[in-house]
């Protein structure tokens, strides 16, 4: 009913998962995931204990193959009907479809990621994950976990259809306002196309909640300051100091992870053209 990959960025610093199924609210059963740990996706007559097991048996050290296999090993439930995938800060990642799942159902695993699914519309959907994850495309593991996640769903994805959708992305300090670890949380808990909508609302959050890359950044002075100042002034905000003006309109807005002193990043200036 279900198909994710669990995956590592290539650098190292960020792990997590992408889900989706014909299932309400899958993002809260399936994922799981801890910095400087690793991740672990549980499905098909999920057993949700596979988690917080999973993650405290990589923090031993422990490898990813042999963390699934003591999780079956210690599962006294169904472990015929069980999919599990895992993956740790270093080596191959692991996966597991018990020999009753329904059909089709089965996995792939390397180097830093493992796949799985169940109740497809075939191999293809698997398949076309790999492929998607291994071919690379964008850099940011939120954006290269969610093509991935696409491919799959473009394969045929869960063969009755579609309802949920979840991304969880870790990475030290990467939360909001760096007092976190959890770089992306976001879930599609019931709609005709929730891969689609998970694409929608990532977009959102690196616009929100992302910090601006310094090399975009624009000077905060001559005509792009008289600009600000007049558009701001027009937006009901004025004041004698510039980045404070814009600083405090930006927090109404919710684009306070984009505010550097000094200078103005470009997807700001355009909200606030927008605005």
């Amino acid at each position: 009913m279900t198909f994710s990959i669990v995956a590592r960025s290539a650098d190292g610093k960020a792990t997590g998962v992408a889900v989706a199924s014909k299932f309400l609210g899958v993002g809260a059963a399936v994922p799981a995931a801890l910095v400087d740990v690793g991740a672990v996706a549980t499905q098909s007559y999920a057993n949700l204990a596979y988690r917080p097991q999973g993650l405290a048996l990589l923090g031993t050290g422990m490898a990813a193959t042999d963390t699934v296999r003591a999780l079956i090993a210690g599962d006294a439930g169904p472990v015929g009907h069980r999919q599990v995938g895992v993956v740790g800060t270093a080596g191959d990642g692991a996966t597991f479809t018990g020999e009753s799942c329904h059909p089709w159902a089965g996995g792939a695993a390397g180097d830093g990621y493992a796949i799985q699914g169940n109740m497809l519309a075939g191999p293809q959907v698997v398949e076309s994950i790999e492929a998607a994850w291994l071919g690379g495309g964008d850099p940011r593991p939120a954006y290269r976990l969610l093509a991935a996640l696409r491919a799959g769903d473009l394969a045929g994805g869960d063969r009755r259809g579609r309802q949920s959708a979840a991304l969880l992305v870790v990475a030290k300090g990467m939360g909001y306002g760096g007092t976190s670890d959890v770089w992306v949380d976001l879930r599609v808990d019931d709609h005709p196309d929730p891969v689609a909508e998970l694409a929608r609302l990532l977009e959102m959050h690196s616009l929100y909640f992302e910090r601006p890359d310094p090399a975009t950044l624009i000077p905060l002075t001559g005509e792009i300051a008289a600009e600000v100042a007049a558009l701001l002034e027009r937006a009901g905000h004025t004041g004698p100091d510039l980045d404070e003006t814009l600083a405090s309109w930006a927090g109404i807005e919710n684009l306070e992870e984009r505010i550097v002193a000094g200078a103005i990043d470009p997807l700001v200036l355009a909200q606030l053209r927008a605005h």
